[in-house]
């Protein structure tokens, strides 16, 4: 049989695209679970924007009672039901923020200025008086009583985090791991608690203790935790089976050790997600037992009772209730797009898309 010879030129052949890889593998920089959790974090414009919020809430509770002279308390009756005054607005003329309202009345629509007199021969004394978002029925700033009430919402969205990761979630974990008849003693105790409706825990504690806000707070810890305790019990329950939890008790490796070293790495960031997603509701429950006067008692204020105060005084002068509003709704929202982006962060089918 005769060999034949071939004799390649070269143009026999083409490349493939100009960049003459087209078909080459995509090496990819490796980097530790947490550092990918953040960059996935970073790309979610919605968390970062809800974070920053919160960050700026923060900084505003932390601040914003000092930025004037007035306390949280402080009742001027000469002073009372003035709309918003803001220097820079005035200045503006843009009719926002420059100490005018205007009322509905018998006689029909009027705009008036208690910070001016109509009359330029009389002085009312409050031309040189500014109160950022107005003042209530009593002559007290509502500037520094809505952000010393943020502060008590911020607690209480701490008070939720705490009772979740420390309660919450052990409760939870050792539940699933254990099993058996503990499994069920422990499952059939958080039913009962968990049967009992917030409100009638919260009036309880009110004819035992003094209202306020360790009431609340106590309230909010009893029953706070449920959730959590769920969520926990069924991501043990789904992993205790593992061949790594085998491997540690096979090494002998005790039970609380597998459960917060084993187990708990491997759940944390779940656990994460649903501690963010209880944040917002413990701040409703807190701002609706104040709205319906179980909160924290006169003259101290949260959202919640501003809403309810201003709330009598929302048809004559309704930039009473604007402002907590605002803040409160601005809090929940950032807390739940925070969630969402820690949900798309630490979800490991987030990689594939």
């Amino acid at each position: 049989m005769n060999k034949e010879s071939y004799e390649f030129a070269p143009d026999d052949f083409l490349l493939v695209g100009d960049a003459k890889d087209a078909y080459v593998d995509e090496n990819y920089m490796k980097q530790s679970y947490w550092k990918d959790i953040l960059s996935r974090f970073a790309k979610n414009k919605g968390a970062i924007a809800g974070l920053l919020v919160i960050f700026l809430i923060v900084i505003m509770a932390v601040i914003g009672p000092g930025l004037n002279d007035y306390t949280y308390d402080g009742q001027i009756i000469q002073h009372q039901n003035l709309a918003p005054r803001v220097k820079v607005f005035e200045r503006l003329g843009i009719g926002i923020f420059d100490g005018a309202e205007t009322m509905n009345t018998s006689t029909g629509v009027v705009e008036i200025n208690k910070y001016v007199s109509e009359d330029p021969t009389v002085t009312t004394g409050l031309e040189d008086t500014y109160y950022w978002f107005g003042t209530d029925v009593l002559g007290r700033d509502l500037f520094t009583r809505t952000w010393t009430g943020t502060r008590i919402s911020l607690y209480i969205a701490l008070v939720a985090v705490l009772v979740d990761m420390l309660f919450g979630m052990s409760y939870g974990l050792i539940s699933g791991y254990f099993g058996g008849r503990v499994d069920m003693v422990m499952q059939r105790f958080s039913e009962v608690i968990n049967g009992i409706p917030t409100l009638v825990l919260v009036t309880l504690l009110i004819i035992i203790m003094k209202p306020g806000l360790m009431t609340i707070t106590l309230a909010l810890a009893l029953t706070g935790w449920i959730g959590m305790s769920r969520i926990a019990r069924a991501q043990v329950l789904k992993l205790k089976e593992q061949e790594f939890i085998l491997a540690s008790k096979t090494l002998g490796a005790k039970d609380f050790f597998i459960i917060f070293k084993e187990i708990l790495p491997n759940i944390f960031g779940q656990l994460i997600i649903m501690s963010m997603f209880s944040v917002p509701n413990a701040i409703f429950t807190e701002a609706f037992l104040a709205f319906v006067g179980l909160g924290v008692p006169a003259p101290s204020a949260s959202l919640g009772s501003l809403i309810s105060e201003a709330f009598k005084s929302f048809t004559t002068h309704p930039y009473m209730i604007v402002f907590p509003v605002i803040v409160l709704a601005l809090i929940m929202l950032s807390f739940n797009l925070l969630a969402d982006g820690l949900r798309d962060a630490f979800d490991p089918k987030m990689k594939e898309r």
